[in-house]
């Protein structure tokens, strides 16, 4: 069983807080099953946004789990909002986490696609 998105994210928050880092949840959307979206700011300020991994990425293995891969890096953190909008244009019931990871890398907060 899959753990809801408002738990997800708290334990998120907790991570990264407990690693050095800041997080804090920047949209709440649904608390059962509202998509995931990664806002990530490294200690220079460059922006990184992960979302939900398309589904033809998950193992059968290992159904449950949220797999996320990077959509956008380098870009305007405006260009970054224009995307956020459009994903919830889509499904108003994202959740937007951001992040400073502190001694912890993004790859090891979050699980990334191959």
């Amino acid at each position: 069983m899959r753990i809801t998105t408002d738990l997800w994210a708290a334990a998120l928050v907790r991570r990264v807080f407990g690693s050095g880092g800041f997080a804090a949840i920047l949209k709440r959307g649904s608390s059962e099953a509202g998509a995931a979206f990664v806002l990530s700011r490294n200690r220079l300020g460059e922006l990184a946004l992960y979302g939900p991994a398309p589904q033809t990425s998950y193992d059968g293995s290992r159904p449950n789990e949220r797999l996320f891969v990077r959509i956008g890096e380098g870009q305007m953190p405006e260009e970054l909002e224009k995307r956020l909008e459009k994903e919830q244009r889509f499904d108003p019931d994202i959740w937007v986490v951001e992040i400073e990871s502190g001694s912890l890398p993004v790859e090891d907060l979050i699980l990334l696609a191959d």
